[in-house]
């Protein structure tokens, strides 16, 4: 009796311990489920929110057209001789920035300092010909006035005898002779023009500075110093020297690369953008480029200076035959040529090769799709400047007392 009353007491506690753990199992299970909805619903906003955004850019944003497939390209002026010598003195190394008219390299001058003194000289005896020709037009001149005088006299005298002839006076032998000295004055007055007009024929219609024989020899007087001239090689441009191979000591021959010199204020950007993105690219259109020298902190601006006149592949080395054999369509790209501002250049300074990015804002289409042309450099030569000097000295120094 005791037994059965004491077993229902001792399992009474059962249903009570299992009430409480299904509480506590029921917060367990609803904690996932508000976290997935959480993350479905940031999720939701999250594509909202950048589908927005994507749309806002595509219907709003300003048109434009990039790459990565552009690089920094430049003039590479070469530096050579234009006269056989031997390297004397190299004044520039690669990396080293020059001016313009520089001396960068210097040639043996010793045989062309000979060249301009031969010359020199040769022009000073053109000169004294010259006034030796105008000399003896001077003398024929002369020898002209005596010989007619002298046929004046002989025709006097033969008049004179005729007459006293015709009244017995003189004998007729004395009347031939007399005839006799007319012929000969004539014939002297004859030799002395044709002397004259030889005379005047080497110097006739000009003066000592642009006579025939002067001019000669001032021409080769300046050519000598043209090639003496040579003999100090100058940068063409400004920029910075690369890939010297001269040495000292050298046997150059004319045209032989020394140097080059590249001017990087007037690089610029060569773009090559795919054939699906040129449609609405027009010259003079605004350019962003950035760097990866100089990271996306420094941009720089530009313009569409050109497009290309053909593709890459075109201008290969081995361009594509795509009419034989079976064929895949592949994009092309077109070189887009975008020149920079100066001021950005000299600022922060790019070199040829360096890989860029562009980005070409096309909302102004009116441009031209082919650029006009424009002259690209000059250069004014100042070999043999001193030439017209040398030849004014040397012409007053053989002139003497003349003036014509």
């Amino acid at each position: 009796m005791n037994m059965r009353t004491e077993q229902p007491d001792a399992a009474a506690p059962a249903p009570q311990l299992v009430a409480d753990e299904s509480a506590a199992q029921r917060p367990a299970t609803a904690r996932p489920n508000f976290r997935r909805r959480a993350l479905g619903a940031v999720a939701a906003v999250t594509l909202l929110g950048g589908g927005g955004y994507l749309a806002a850019r595509t219907f709003f944003a300003a048109p434009a057209e990039g790459t990565d497939d552009a690089y920094v390209n430049g003039d590479v002026v070469v530096v050579t001789s234009r006269e056989p010598g031997m390297i004397t003195a190299v004044n520039a190394d690669t990396t080293q920035s020059v001016e313009r008219g520089q001396t960068l390299l210097e040639l043996d001058p010793a045989t062309a300092e000979a060249d301009v003194a031969s010359a020199q000289a040769a022009l000073g005896a053109a000169v004294r010909d010259v006034r030796s020709n105008f000399s003896k037009v001077s003398e024929a001149s002369a020898e002209v006035a005596r010989a007619r005088t002298e046929l004046d006299r002989s025709l006097h005298d033969l008049a004179r005898r005729r007459q006293a002839a015709s009244a017995g006076a003189v004998a007729a032998e004395e009347v031939a002779h007399a005839a006799d000295e007319v012929r000969s004055a004539r014939a002297a007055l004859d030799l002395a023009l044709s002397k004259k007009a030889d005379a005047e024929a080497a110097v006739g219609g000009t003066g000592l500075d642009n006579n025939p024989d002067v001019l000669k020899a001032a021409a080769e007087l300046r050519r000598r110093v043209i090639v003496r001239d040579h003999m100090r090689i100058a940068a063409p441009v400004s920029g910075v020297v690369a890939q010297r191979s001269a040495q000292i000591g050298q046997q150059v021959s004319p045209g032989t690369p020394l140097m080059a010199v590249v001017p990087l204020e007037r690089v610029w950007i060569d773009a090559n953008f795919r054939e699906t993105q040129l449609a609405d690219i027009r010259v003079g259109q605004p350019v962003t480029i950035t760097t990866d020298a100089y990271g996306g902190s420094i941009a720089f601006h530009g313009r569409v200076e050109g497009l290309g006149a053909g593709t890459g592949s075109a201008f290969a080395l081995l361009p594509p035959q795509n009419a034989s054999g079976n064929w895949i369509k592949i994009v092309q790209r077109l070189p887009v040529r975008i020149a920079l501002n100066p001021k950005e250049l000299r600022a922060h300074p790019l070199r040829i090769g360096l890989s860029v990015k562009v980005k070409v804002d096309t909302r102004n289409r009116s441009g031209p799709q082919v650029a006009g042309a424009r002259p690209v450099a000059a250069r004014a030569s100042t070999d043999g400047a001193s030439a017209p000097q040398q030849i004014r000295s040397v012409i007053a120094a053989n002139r003497g007392a003349h003036r014509r």
